[in-house]
């Protein structure tokens, strides 16, 4: 022991409170479970989205009281002229396959069929009802310029919002929210929105910064709804230069992957690409199924598809064809390399969203983490050690006063870590224990 003075950053703050006040009719702290767009896209007849209700109590029954969507704004009150087919919006996925199956078959959420077709509408009703039924609010975000129109069977969703100047963009999310939360307040359903997003992830879209009149459209729509929480989301927000994050936003609601060891295959394998010389390359080669047609005989979806989204046709030529088990084999046999910087990486990175909210007096929210977009049948992340790392970012959010937490961005119905029920059990115990 010493009793020398070693200056005030030797005193510890914890433990730490909320990093900001939230309405008061909210819960205290949102476990959460992230449905995007898979809601509306997996909900054929038998598929998990198909029964709103059954889905809802699932989610509620490990504990959940909280779910993230993508509540597509603009096809549904965007003023476009899409309304009809809002009403009977057909659903195909990324596409029938030319080898065989369809396009994106072994994903993680562009495993989508296909095949029916839905009023959005009715569905979105259906799941406020049904979120009110089992105790759940609901985070509603729009993915429309990242990725929801491709799944449909007509290009006429993404053309439409396309055509739209990009300047122009972020004031027609604003207005379509404003005119969706106008529909909510006549259901009733207003006490169940727990977040509006009027985008998710601004820097992963084809949106432009959330300087160039985002967040000036994020604070219009605050101001007409000042009772509710209205933000934009980051996938990877500037954690070195969180001053370069625009102020007016109403709630820091950022992600938080590590990548670290799955950065190094998708490098090594260069799937994440798109034109690449020789691809597959024969890191690539190494890891496919014996099965696996070439690229030129496996095809790629439609033209307009792969510009409404920004996953790459080599990586679902390379997800759909990978061998499971020898991509975990390598990430297992490699990541003790990389277990000390990936959890430094979450740890610093919740930090600085968590610290930057405090600042600002805003409710922090991690809506997606941990790792990465690994293969639909990969189980690196729902491996013990995954799980140990979302945990390890978990605990910190909810050290540092964060007010939400997505347990992994795999943790969800159309997701295999679904059946890894006692684990989200245990887990959202943790998360709404106060």
């Amino acid at each position: 022991m010493t009793d020398r003075y070693l200056g005030s950053g030797t005193v510890a703050e914890v433990p730490y409170g909320p990093t900001g006040p939230v309405p008061s009719h909210l819960p205290d702290r949102l476990a959460i479970t992230l449905w995007d767009f898979s809601w509306y896209t997996r909900a054929g007849a038998g598929d998990v989205y198909a029964d709103l209700d059954a889905a809802c109590a699932d989610a509620a029954a490990l504990d959940y009281n909280a779910i993230r969507i993508c509540a597509a704004p603009l096809l549904l009150f965007g003023g476009l002229g899409l309304d009809d087919l809002a009403r009977n919006l057909e659903i195909e996925g990324l596409g029938a396959a030319a080898f065989g199956g369809y396009y994106g078959q072994r994903t993680r959420w562009y495993d989508a069929p296909g095949g029916y077709a839905l009023d959005l509408y009715a569905h979105l009703e259906a799941l406020f009802a049904a979120a009110r039924r089992h105790g759940l609010v609901l985070i509603l975000a729009s993915w429309e310029y990242q990725q929801s129109p491709a799944f449909a069977a007509s290009p006429e969703w993404f053309d439409a919002i396309d055509a739209v100047p990009l300047e122009d963009r972020y004031r027609l999310l604003a207005d379509a929210w404003d005119r969706m939360l106008a529909w909510i307040d006549e259901r009733g359903f207003r006490d169940l929105v727990a977040l509006v997003e009027l985008h998710n992830e601004v820097d992963f879209s084809i949106l432009p910064a959330l300087s160039d009149g985002g967040a000036t459209e994020i604070e219009r729509l605050r101001v007409r709804h000042p009772d509710l929480l209205i933000t934009a989301s980051y996938g990877k927000p500037p954690h070195l230069a969180m001053h370069r994050v625009p102020v007016g936003l109403g709630a820091a609601q950022f992600h938080v992957y590590s990548y670290g060891v799955l950065d190094a295959l998708q490098s090594r394998a260069d799937i994440r690409s798109e034109g690449s010389d020789g691809f597959p390359n024969s890191e690539l080669r190494a890891l496919l199924r014996a099965d696996a047609p070439t690229p030129a005989e496996y095809g790629r979806p439609a033209e307009w598809k792969l510009r409404a989204t920004v996953v790459t046709d080599q990586m679902i030529y390379g997800y759909d064809w990978v061998d499971a088990a020898a991509w975990d084999a390598w990430l297992d046999a490699e990541y003790p390399r990389y277990a000390e910087v990936m959890h430094r990486e979450i740890e610093s990175r919740v930090i600085a969203i968590a610290e930057w909210a405090r600042w600002q007096g805003l409710p922090a929210v991690i809506g997606e983490g941990w790792v990465g977009y690994t293969p639909l049948h990969g189980g690196f992340e729902e491996s013990e050690t995954g799980r140990e790392l979302a945990e390890h970012g978990i605990r910190t959010a909810l050290q540092r006063g964060a007010w939400g937490v997505v347990l992994c961005s795999n943790a969800a119905p159309h997701h295999p870590m679904w059946q890894l029920r006692e684990w989200q059990q245990h887990v959202n115990a943790l998360v709404r224990s106060l």
